[in-house]
């Protein structure tokens, strides 16, 4: 493996990369030929000064990760990223307490004019009459992303005998009762809060909502506190409130352009201005930076997906319980694809017993995976097997039934695809805990091996076919591992016999020569010859 380093970590957290086969590139040795080291690296770490755009991800026809140590992944292409099949990393919650505190002691030095003071005392200025403060004690905090960070926030607001209101889509009440907030819409939260700080993730959504019209919704006097986007924020709309004595005070983190420059704000007194730092202790930055290198040697080393922010993530042990299964969908979608023809339009996913249960996105882009594969040029993964089907115009659907629904046993995967010439459905369960099985193909039940080579045929369930193949077999020294039979349940029609089919696991590969031979046989209708890795 190769992982390229692009921007400063501590030297404990390169060691955590370090393998006796590996080789990592530090930014020293980048020496601004990036691109070129990138030609041939599995991973790559940045942090927010690298952008990783589609063109250098051009560079980079091996990479199969981007770590981003930090919360934010603005300077990644994600969707560039996704098309490619890498996976994009990063560690929320690394910093949380940082930016916790700093949020904290910002409010602190607003509430007591601690930086003016300062500026004053320096100056030789005794004005003590002027910096008559206010206490946080008693005030409303009103806190917008209920995240690791803002939770963090609250736990110290509460501390200070604050009352806190937050504003979060994906927080229970249950769970922000818990931790004493009183959820609340965000112009109730306008109305309310002394103190207002944003912990939200640049999205179409949160961008630009501090604004004229939310800032004419907040309580007069209001201080406000930015160390999540800087995109957040209409600095335009803020300064001119701040000017008004809407706002009595703010403090800001980050900012639309980084470094700043020609803002109103610098000079403002009673804004505090701080350079990108909420996230910048020594403990951070360590945490952070061991949180991504052993987030991506656990990707290298044994695929387990963490934090990642274009895949569904897992935890090291729920993914070695998908592990068998991921396999099974893979194996599952190729065996369709090879017995299927026809232009694809959809695919059909179906989950039952204790999988329908589990998150099960990798299950399902591990059967596209399958599907795709047998015929694209260019390779699908777990990462974008979904992107690649979506481009190609495939409709996905999925449906489920728990474990105890009517009629659901033991974990079955059912997989159906339909193209404008035909429709084929295959169900398949993983057998002491490892071993992929097919049990079902279009409406016949049947079990057998989902390995190596295959040979599969529909036929007629009449007296001899199976010796007949068998000796086909034999002639061309080909040596059968295993041989399953299934037909049709149900009344036989008169005069018709029912449709069967086989699957025989041979030692080998199969010629097409030996499927010539195997459909001159009468009762046979269908042979065909799957390969499965």
């Amino acid at each position: 493996m190769k992982i390229v380093v692009a921007e400063k970590m501590s030297a404990s957290a390169i060691d955590l990369l370090r393998e006796p086969t590996w080789t990592v590139i530090t930014p020293e040795q980048i020496d601004g030929k990036l691109a070129e080291h990138l030609q041939t690296a599995d991973a790559l770490i940045v942090r927010s000064a690298v952008q990783v755009n589609a063109a250098l991800l051009e560079h980079a026809p091996k990479l199969r990760v981007i770590g981003r140590a930090g919360v934010g992944v603005d300077n990644i292409e994600l969707e560039a990223a996704t098309r490619k099949g890498i996976a994009v990393m990063n560690t929320p919650g690394g910093n949380a307490v940082a930016v916790a505190e700093h949020t904290i002691g910002v409010m602190l030095a607003m509430a007591r004019y601690t930086c003016r003071a300062n500026e004053l005392m320096h100056a030789g200025k005794w004005e003590k009459k002027s910096l008559q403060g206010s206490e946080l004690r008693g005030k409303t905090l009103g806190i917008v992303g209920l995240g690791k960070i803002g939770m963090e926030v609250a736990k110290r607001a509460k501390v200070f005998g604050m009352e806190v209101v937050g504003h979060d889509p994906f927080v229970s009440a249950t769970v922000a009762k818990e931790q004493g907030i009183r959820l609340a819409t965000m112009d109730e939260i306008y109305a309310v809060a002394d103190y207002l700080t944003l912990h939200v993730g640049l999205t179409p959504q949160t961008t630009g909502m501090i604004n004229t019209d939310s800032l004419k919704k907040m309580k007069k006097g209001v201080r406000l506190v930015n160390c999540a986007r800087g995109e957040l924020v209409n600095e335009a709309a803020l300064a001119d409130a701040i000017k008004s004595g809407h706002v009595a005070a703010a403090s800001l983190d980050v900012f639309i352009e980084e470094p700043l420059k020609n803002s109103p704000f610098t000079t403002m007194d009673n804004v505090i201005l701080t350079p990108h730092i909420g996230g910048s202790t020594h403990e951070a930055q360590e945490a952070v930076g061991q949180q991504i290198a052993m987030q991506v040697k656990e990707y290298l080393k044994h695929g387990v997906i963490q934090n990642a922010v274009n895949v569904p993530s897992v935890s090291q042990d729920e993914y070695l319980e998908l592990t068998p299964y991921i396999s099974l969908a893979e194996r599952l979608g190729s065996f369709l694809a090879q017995i299927s023809e026809g232009t694809l339009e959809q695919i059909s996913l179906s989950y039952s017993g204790h999988i329908a249960e589990w998150k099960t996105e990798l299950i399902r882009n591990a059967a596209i995976k399958g599907i795709l594969n047998e015929s694209l040029e260019e390779k699908a993964n777990l990462v974008n097997a979904g992107a690649v089907a979506a481009s190609r115009g495939l409709q996905i659907h999925e449906s489920r039934k728990p474990k105890g629904s009517k009629g659901g046993a033991g974990s079955v995967l059912s997989i159906a695809v339909k193209s404008k010439a035909q429709e084929h459905v295959v169900k398949g369960a993983v057998l002491r805990e490892e071993e992929p099985r097919l049990l079902h193909v279009d409406g016949i039940d049947i079990e057998a091996p989902l390995e190596r080579n295959l040979i599969f045929l529909r036929n007629q369930d009449v007296p001899g076919v199976i010796g007949k193949i068998g000796t086909i077999l034999g002639q061309h020294g080909i040596n059968i591992a295993n041989f399953a039979l299934g037909r049709k349940t149900g009344e036989e029609k008169p005069g018709s016999p029912r449709e069967a089919i086989a699957v025989v696991h041979v030692d080998g590969s199969v010629s097409e020569a030996v499927l010539v031979e195997l459909r001159k046989v009468p009762a046979v209708a269908e042979a065909k010859a799957i390969q499965l890795f």
